[in-house]
């Protein structure tokens, strides 16, 4: 039994220093030989969790959660573990039980999964998958690009003499690498980042600024005489900075936000090279590693980091933070409910620039495997991710990715008098075999987006009551894969009442007088009874003629003096002046008929040009 109890404290030294792959053997030897068989059992599943072997952790957690007592955040590991092995509807009965266990005191991520992976994998597919040649059989992720080169982290110590290896996985300490983006063959120890950036721990990953002079990269806490470790012994993760001099990384510089008793990591800057954002476990944060953010004064200095929040931080690990041209900040979670183990995240934020939300990426991006360390090119299209799912060449992989954008049909409905947006309108899209495909009703603002495939053919319709409907025919082929709109507005034109317009008749003038006749005061005071009884909210415009007889100029004058004794008729009997848009002549320049001048008309002809007319603009 003594020789039992040296084992099991043996292999919880092994844990408790991170040294996975030897503490399970000892774990699985102690389950054979049924000593402390529970307790065994729930730290050889916890190995395999934290190796990121989700299959044989949960064959160990299958056994855990049915012992007695078991604390319930086992619950939660064997969902996890089961979404990696893609069992999810397995894992999403054991997370309702973690739920229903208490594990569970904000239901709002819990409740989001209801749909998520029907969602997930029937989402309209926006990144595509390219090949990296230079991965390897040990762990290589954090790939960017800057000035035509690519960078990256990588554990392949390989063609060296001696070989140091880290307890966690049995492979070989993390280097930074540098290579060049058109490079077709294999990329070895010679392409180690030069300078003094890799020691003989961890380095890596990092970020360079825009003007490629300074890097920011993760480093093991060390000094000459070797690992400086915290109270517990363990030797946490720093970010120094170090300076590009004749082609060299050097003046390596300990940053202000570093401290011995907590990991800071995982180095990211906003676009304009003032904001360092960073991954830690620093106390007061949300879980296991939280992202924060740190402004980079002019100077240098660094200022108080500030976490990010609960809406990106959970009580698990998030990490690998990176911000796009746009601001958009992509990290790795495993606490938000996702595909599979870490699933990559991209945040939503309002008008102020507030993060409001996040997304999960979806396949082919994310996986029931571990997804991480995202990177997007200025171009917004191209970039890499990395990953240990199945069909690398080895543990974590690098993948390049090309986003082909969602395409949408975008626009605005308005009114084709006032050119006000319509509120409500019925949006209809059509394919070019006139199938209704999408319906939606536009925004208080007339707006309305519909997602749209790409090389076909539409037509989009817009209709709403009391107007005649518009549509666009257009077509989403041969577009370029960055464009990702199609405008197409639409214009609707009132349907005017044909009765109440068959009452609205031309009122007419003698000749060369504005006065308002006898028999034109009859009509007036039909309109001033629609507008101010039946149609409280009807809006109209008042155009006068004249007809061709008289200067050009003078008939202007007159058609003018004709449309305001028409005005003055309105309002003087009741007509609020605010329902009259316009009271406009037109002179001679707009005849009914051919009695322009020079031509021989009867006087009743000339008698049809010397009119006023009334136009709708709004009728309720």
């Amino acid at each position: 039994m003594f020789a039992q109890q040296g084992k099991q404290k043996k292999a919880d030294t092994l844990f408790s220093k991170f040294s996975f792959v030897k503490a399970a053997k000892i774990y699985r030897e102690l389950i054979q030989d049924n000593y402390n068989k529970d307790y065994s059992t729930r730290q050889l599943a916890d190995c395999y969790a934290l190796l990121r072997d989700p299959r044989n952790a949960s064959r160990y957690y299958k056994s855990v959660v049915k012992q007695d007592n078991v604390p319930v955040e086992y619950y939660y590991r064997y969902a996890q573990s089961l979404r990696g092995t893609k069992k999810y509807k397995e894992s999403r009965e054991w997370m309702q039980t973690f739920k229903d266990s208490g594990g569970i005191a904000n239901t709002e991520d819990f409740d989001k999964d209801i749909d998520f992976i029907t969602h997930v994998f029937n989402a309209k597919q926006q990144y595509f998958l390219s090949r990296i040649r230079f991965n390897t059989k040990y762990s290589d992720f954090g790939a960017f690009e800057h000035d035509n080169k690519i960078y990256f982290t990588s554990s392949r110590d390989e063609g060296v003499a001696i070989k140091r290896v880290y307890g966690w996985n049995e492979q070989p300490f993390l280097d930074l690498y540098v290579t060049d983006k058109d490079r077709k063959r294999q990329v070895d120890y010679s392409s180690k980042v030069k300078g003094d950036v890799n020691s003989i721990y961890h380095d890596g990953p990092a970020t360079i600024t825009n003007d490629g002079k300074t890097m920011y990269f993760s480093r093991n806490n060390a000094n000459e005489l070797g690992k400086v470790t915290d109270k517990e012994g363990i030797s946490n993760m720093k970010i120094y900075r170090a300076t590009l001099k004749d082609s060299i990384w050097t003046d390596i510089e300990d940053l202000s936000i570093n401290n011995v008793e907590y990991s800071t990591q995982h180095p990211a800057l906003n676009r304009d090279n003032t904001k360092l954002y960073f991954t830690s476990d620093m106390p007061g944060g949300y879980g296991q590693s939280d992202i924060y953010s740190v402004d980079i004064n002019p100077d240098g200095t660094l200022g108080t980091p500030e976490n990010l929040g609960d809406i990106v931080n959970t009580e698990k690990t998030e990490g690998t933070p990176f911000i796009n041209n746009e601001g958009t900040l992509f990290y790795a979670s495993d606490g938000h409910l996702g595909i599979g183990l870490l699933d990559i995240y991209a945040t939503i934020t309002d008008e102020n620039d507030k993060i409001v939300d996040y997304v999960n990426l979806g396949v082919p991006i994310n996986s029931n495997k571990d997804d991480f360390s995202f990177f997007a090119n200025d171009d917004g299209v191209t970039g890499y991710f990395s990953s240990n799912r199945k069909g690398g060449r080895g543990d974590d992989d690098i993948y390049g990715f090309y986003r082909v954008p969602v395409l949408h049909v975008k626009g605005v409905v308005t009114d084709a008098i006032n050119r006000k947006p319509i509120a409500n309108s019925v949006i209809k899209l059509f394919d070019d075999k006139e199938n209704e495909i999408a319906y939606m009703v536009t925004d208080e603002f007339g707006y309305y987006e519909i997602n749209i495939d790409r090389n076909k053919d539409y037509k989009i319709v817009g209709s709403q009551k009391k107007y005649i409907d518009d549509y666009r025919e257009f077509t989403s082929k041969h577009l370029k894969s960055v464009e990702s709109t199609i405008t197409a507005n639409l214009i609707l034109n009132p349907v005017q009442d044909v009765i109440v317009l068959a009452e609205l008749n031309n009122i007419y003038f003698d000749y060369d007088k504005h006065n308002i006749r006898e028999d034109a005061k009859l009509e007036l005071d039909k309109i001033v009874k629609l507008m101010t009884k039946e149609y409280p909210d009807m809006v109209i415009r008042i155009e006068s003629h004249t007809d061709s007889r008289g200067s050009l100029s003078y008939n202007d004058r007159l058609s003018i003096d004709r449309a305001n004794a028409t005005y003055e008729y309105l309002v003087a009997n009741g007509v609020d002046a605010k329902r009259i848009t316009e009271h406009k002549g037109f002179g001679e320049r707009q005849l009914t008929n051919g009695c322009e001048d020079g031509e021989k008309c009867e006087e009743d002809d000339h008698q049809l040009n010397r009119r006023t007319q009334f136009i709708v603009i709004k009728m309720e």
